[in-house]
């Protein structure tokens, strides 16, 4: 643990903070020469073993992540010059999947039509490990590709709990004003809570903790989170 991890560590004098100061404190404890990625980390009481314990889905956060997403758009027909209009940064049919085959990968989000998931699914292993491959569940295999491209360049973003029953989603850069901070983490929190499965049993949020990249975590009392 090296010493400027420490001293910020110091900061974090309280068993739980509300959202705003805790957004707060993580900009004063981050350290780093860069423009850390600010992060919230939600522990869920769900089994993701279990198909319908699986919590996912998106958010369109109010002032984006700080940097404008490059999306492309795979269609064909009248829905290419939809997606150029709608401001995709590349649009194509099976040459843009050749393309990625290819080895290309200069984008951070794809949107298909339905029609184009045929030729899309051959990317499945290329996509799949960045997670970057289309799904109806988060509005990437879509015909209003207009409406999916402009929601991603807006500030959309996916969560997915992981294996061990986590979500972890940014929200912003430590340059943002703690308020922009507050207002990102909060729609994340909504909708995530009104994810929660049918199935799942006893407390559905277990703790969230906010940090950026490099600092230390900061826990987040849930009793303001569940009176949100």
């Amino acid at each position: 643990m090296g010493k400027k991890f420490k001293t910020a560590l110091k900061l974090v004098d309280k068993a739980s903070y509300g959202l705003g100061p805790a957004m707060e404190l993580v900009k004063q404890a981050a350290f780093a020469k860069f423009d850390e990625t600010v992060e919230v980390a939600m522990h869920l009481g769900v089994d993701p073993k279990h198909a319908d314990q699986m919590v996912r889905g998106t958010v369109v956060l109010p002032h984006g992540l700080g940097k404008t997403k490059r999306v492309i758009c795979i269609a064909s027909g009248d829905k290419v010059r939809e997606a150029r209009e709608a401001g995709a940064d590349e649009v194509g049919g099976d040459d843009l999947v050749q393309k990625i085959q290819g080895g290309w990968l200069e984008f951070d989000a794809v949107v298909s039509t339905p029609d184009m998931m045929k030729s899309v699914g051959r990317l499945g292993k290329i996509l799949g490990p960045h997670g970057l491959m289309p799904n109806p569940k988060t509005g990437t295999v879509t015909t209003d590709v207009a409406r999916a491209v402009k929601e991603l360049k807006a500030g959309k973003v996916e969560f997915r709990v992981d294996k061990t029953g986590i979500i972890h989603c940014a929200v912003g850069k430590v340059s943002f004003e703690p308020l922009k901070l507050t207002e990102n983490a909060q729609a994340l929190i909504s909708s995530v809570l009104k994810a929660k499965p049918a199935t799942a049993k006893g407390k559905y949020v277990k703790s969230v903790v906010v940090s950026s990249t490099m600092g230390p975590g900061v826990p987040i009392d849930l009793v303001t989170i569940e009176a949100a």
